[in-house]
């Protein structure tokens, strides 16, 4: 096994005691921000290395040492609080000066403690005649890409990966995101809008926890690719089922839930952290 150690300050000593505890044989640099210890030993002390780790803010990944990202076919990822660093109804909610509101409804909705369509129910109802031009509004000055996210589909791209944006937000978002980056794929709910403002509706089934699953698995199949060469990326309740549908999970400054249930988990660095896992 390789171990990944990734952080926005890594020190000489961290790596060299890092080293020693998982009887790694070399340190090989991949960025500034990352390196790969080689020949690791995954033991029953690494433990002690997790409990280092998470001292010192580094982000640690035991890897098969043979694996590329090339190996994979596609990457999938969550759009709110993953790809980008806001949650884009919580943004729509700040026009109409509701934002604690609904902000905390999605936090409810992130740790688990209510179903995502009870969720999304609720916060869309608060959004009623809201003026269709405040979606356009948080695109243009709200939207913000989380560090790394441009280098990381790039890299993905450059390995013959195809890439997928999967939200429990809203079309609105991810046909234009799906444009200004180049996605190969997207899907997310649609919102209601009559007389130009928000009806506090969603326009049929609602994309949930299942239904991202659900949507992973269409492509997967009309790729004809296997669950092993998928990527998932992920931070919140609603992302385990689609997480669960790939070979490798990764949760992204995620809630515990989240990463309890993850391969890996990038708490410290940007999404450029996912390629640098693999060869």
């Amino acid at each position: 096994m390789n171990l990944i150690i990734q952080g926005l300050e890594i020190n000489n000593s961290d790596l060299r005691a890092l080293a020693k505890l998982s009887r790694a044989d070399g340190i090989e640099r991949i960025t500034g921000q990352a390196f790969r210890l080689t020949n690791a030993t995954y033991t029953k002390d690494t433990k002690d290395i997790a409990e280092y780790c998470a001292e010192v803010a580094l982000d640690f990944a035991f890897v098969n040492s043979n694996l590329n990202l090339s190996d994979f076919k596609l990457i999938a990822m969550d759009m709110d609080s993953t790809l980008l660093a806001i949650e884009s109804i919580d943004e729509i909610a700040d026009m109409n000066n509701i934002k604690p509101q609904v902000a905390a409804i999605t936090q409810q909705t992130m740790r688990g403690e209510i179903s995502f369509e009870e969720s999304l129910t609720r916060r869309t109802l608060l959004l009623q005649g809201l003026h269709q031009d405040a979606l356009q509004k948080v695109y243009d000055e709200r939207v913000c890409l989380n560090p790394g996210a441009e280098k990381m589909l790039q890299q993905a791209k450059i390995s013959g990966l195809k890439t997928m944006v999967i939200s429990g937000g809203f079309t609105f978002f991810t046909d234009r995101i799906q444009e200004k980056l180049e996605f190969d794929y997207a899907a997310a709910n649609v919102l209601e809008i009559a007389n130009e403002k928000l009806t506090g509706k969603v326009v049929g089934e609602i994309l949930g926890r299942q239904g991202k699953a659900q949507v992973l698995r269409q492509v997967r199949d009309k790729l004809g690719i296997q669950r092993e060469q998928i990527i998932a990326i992920g931070d919140g309740a609603n992302d385990l089922d689609m997480m669960a549908e790939a070979g490798v999970s990764i949760a992204y400054h995620a809630k515990p839930i989240v990463k309890d249930h993850a391969t890996y988990s990038i708490d410290h660095v940007g999404l450029d952290g996912v390629i640098n896992l693999f060869r």
